[in-house]
């Protein structure tokens, strides 16, 4: 068996939305080359679908066409040679649990492994950006109560605001300091009445808002903590070898 053979292929449903589908490719590729420490980089599929389609189908609350129509595009994704997937946007995931019972081939979670991390970190309050589906649902706090890691969002007008400038402005690659300072006072805001530890940002066009910020609040990059656990995945079998 080649040794390019021997990384597990990702297959990448991507398109939700285009900027952060590049933050995904550049981060695996180059994390994966990182982790290895050879000169080499993993074979990988995208399977780029349309963001707005998605977000009209959560909007209507017409899951089962969502589900239908990231199926198939996992189902491409196994036919191309996948051998696990990954949907890269969160606020897809609220349909992550029946894609799971019905998807060819493992997927692996972003909610989940920002969880995981969460719980690494020993917090127990967070504060969760996102688009208004990923803050108002059930769907990404479930996993977070499980372990009782208590999640507070931003009051309805900030929610508003937040999905709008998500919609508008990040999944067009469109970075405006107003907005960022904006979203900071939003943080500090929830900080110093809630009392949260740390924020998600739970939408993977967010990092491209928040890049290069600091404050006195953690930040769980999802798309960061994802593509941590996706090269986990794609060298699993190398590392495995190498303590046999």
């Amino acid at each position: 068996m080649s040794e390019e053979r021997k990384f597990r292929k990702l297959g990448l449903v991507g398109g939700m939305g285009p900027e952060s589908t590049i933050l995904y490719y550049h981060g695996i590729v180059y994390e994966t080359q990182k982790r290895i420490g050879r000169q080499k980089f993993p074979g990988l599929l995208i399977e780029s679908v349309n963001v707005f389609e998605v977000l009209e189908y959560c909007q209507k609350e017409e899951y089962d066409k969502l589900t239908a129509y990231l199926l198939r595009a996992i189902e491409n994704l196994a036919a191309g040679g996948a051998e696990f997937a990954a949907l890269s946007a969160n606020t897809a995931h609220i349909v992550f649990d029946e894609l799971k019972k019905r998807s060819p081939i493992p997927l692996v979670s972003i909610v989940e492994a920002a969880c995981e991390e969460a719980d690494r970190r020993e917090l127990k309050k967070i504060g969760l950006l996102g688009t208004k589906f990923t803050m108002e649902g059930i769907f990404f706090r479930k996993p977070f109560l499980e372990k009782q890691i208590e999640i507070e969002v931003p009051n309805e007008q900030e929610r508003e605001y937040v999905n709008r400038k998500i919609s508008e402005e990040l999944e067009a690659g469109i970075v405006k300091d107003d907005t960022r300072r904006h979203f900071m006072d939003i943080v500090g805001r929830m900080a110093e009445e809630e009392g949260i530890e740390a924020v998600v940002l739970g939408c993977t066009e967010l990092p491209l808002l928040f890049d290069g910020v600091s404050g006195n609040t953690e930040f769980l990059d999802t798309v960061k903590i994802h593509i941590r656990a996706l090269v986990d995945r794609i060298i699993e079998d190398i590392v495995a070898e190498g303590r046999g």
